[in-house]
């Protein structure tokens, strides 16, 4: 019996998690949680016969816990927490207590947009090639939890910024790093440093023999490189640029804005150890410039474990896209309705608006966390026809945009906001859901306000 006690804070998914993985090492293990815990949760802790509280947190029994372990959604800030500092107990996340007990292959997946389906691609191709692989993290199952009850040679892990926070020891033995733009800045004492900062914890403890994977195309990414010491080899990806050694590249006529990304001419070139792969943008399951991005950096993961060119284009072209990604809802009298619930920033509408060349009727709206619209102006102007406000605080949206779109209107529900945007839309125009905002205002979060958005339109 292992003597060590472990408190762990938070009963979600990767509390959970990493309460099971405790027990199943034969610590002595106790959950708190400030809140409600959930039936399938609690379900879970009582299988197991671990302790638990919930709507409080006893200090007397945190406070004497040898290792914390606590769960992302739970700010540094919190009373709890700072008690724990001045007590000098030693705090870590969950994928730090399950990377321990597990000796497979990472492949660790981060950056402020294009995560989730990066992490579902990768694990489609290392699965469809017959690798013995799970996908856990911040999608998914929790990693604690996949590592406590089975077993796997390789894992792909979506990881957010608030679990590298709490990662000391854990090593990725491929680090992909998608983007870094303005998210979450509440968490971070409103500075976007400190964002940066825990984005590239992802390199952390990274050797010469692992591999970092990163869009070179962004500049803050390549802004930090030059001021920090990456130990792994790097392998970076680009729509802008022609990678002169190994990585990714979109091949089209250079120096020029790039065309329509339809142009059959138009590839994919992932040039792993001289040995390229080329894919034709159109036969790529998923389109937009954004998925240019996320197979570009899939590919070249796959291919540093040598699965065959031949099956990763196999994989690239019968993914199926995530929910609430760019998802196809439903075509109802000739108007389009995608739902992109899942894009709770600015950079994500972007991408979003980007990649649609019909007229848009776009909702918008929500929790806004420090947006600046502005970068959307140019898209706004030239493809947007009106705007549907999906929020209880709309002001800042009227103003960033009402000079260049005439028809802005508040709505206050998924009902609301369809029945608005089909009165509006008219045969060839989009409606889109890329809300740029956190959806806790009038939804629990962004799966409830995507699935409220399809419900309303299988209403109509």
């Amino acid at each position: 019996m292992n003597s060590k006690s472990i408190v762990v804070l938070g009963g979600g998914e990767s509390g959970t998690g990493a309460a099971v993985l405790a027990k199943k090492k034969g610590m002595r293990v106790f959950v708190s949680d400030n809140g409600k815990i959930t039936k399938k949760y609690i379900n879970v802790l009582s299988h197991f016969d671990i302790q638990f509280e919930e709507g409080k947190h006893s200090e007397d029994i945190i406070l004497k816990a040898d290792e914390i372990i606590k769960s992302p959604g739970i700010p540094d800030d919190v009373p709890i927490i700072s008690l724990i500092k001045q007590k000098g107990v030693k705090v870590i996340s969950e994928i730090e207590f399950a990377a321990r007990y597990t000796d497979a292959y990472k492949i660790c997946i981060t950056g402020s947009n294009g995560k989730t389906t990066t992490t579902l691609l990768t694990y489609h191709i290392l699965k469809s090639a017959g690798l013995n692989v799970g996908v856990a993290g911040n999608v998914g199952e929790s990693f604690a939890m996949s590592v406590a009850l089975k077993k796997f040679d390789y894992y792909v892990l979506e990881i957010s910024s608030f679990q590298l926070d709490g990662m000391f020891d854990f090593k990725a033995e491929t680090a992909i790093l998608m983007n870094i733009t303005p998210d979450h800045l509440d968490r971070y004492n409103d500075s976007f440093s400190q964002y940066v900062d825990s984005k590239f914890r992802i390199v952390q403890n990274q050797t010469s023999d692992d591999a970092f994977i990163f869009c070179t195309d962004d500049d803050v990414i390549n802004h930090e490189l030059t001021k920090r010491t990456i130990n792994a080899k790097s392998y970076p990806f680009s729509t802008k640029e022609k990678i002169k050694n190994e990585g990714a590249f979109l091949k089209y006529s250079y120096g020029q804005d790039p065309p329509l990304l339809q142009t059959k001419e138009n590839e994919i070139i992932i040039n792993i150890r001289q040995k390229p792969l080329n894919m034709t943008l159109e036969n790529l399951a998923l389109q937009g410039r954004h998925n240019i991005y996320n197979s570009m950096a899939s590919g070249i993961a796959a291919r540093l474990l040598d699965i065959r060119k031949e099956s990763i284009k196999e994989s690239f072209a019968d993914f199926q896209n995530i929910e609430h990604r760019l998802e196809f809802v439903a075509t109802i009298h000739g108007i389009e309705f995608i739902n992109d619930s899942k894009a709770t920033n600015v950079n994500a509408c972007w991408y979003a608006l980007e990649s649609i060349n019909k007229p848009i009727i776009w909702i918008v709206g929500g929790i806004d966390k420090g947006n600046d619209y502005s970068i959307l102006n140019k898209l706004v102007k030239t493809k947007v026809k009106g705007i549907i406000c999906l929020g209880i605080d709309n002001n800042k949206i009227h103003k960033a945009f009402g000079d260049i779109v005439e028809n802005i209107i508040d709505t206050y529900s998924a009902k609301e906001a369809v029945l608005a945007s089909y009165d509006l839309g008219k045969q060839g125009d989009t409606v889109l859901l890329s809300p740029a905002c956190a959806s806790f205002d009038l939804f629990n979060n962004y799966e409830e306000r995507g699935n409220s958005f399809k419900q309303a339109i299988n209403e109509l």
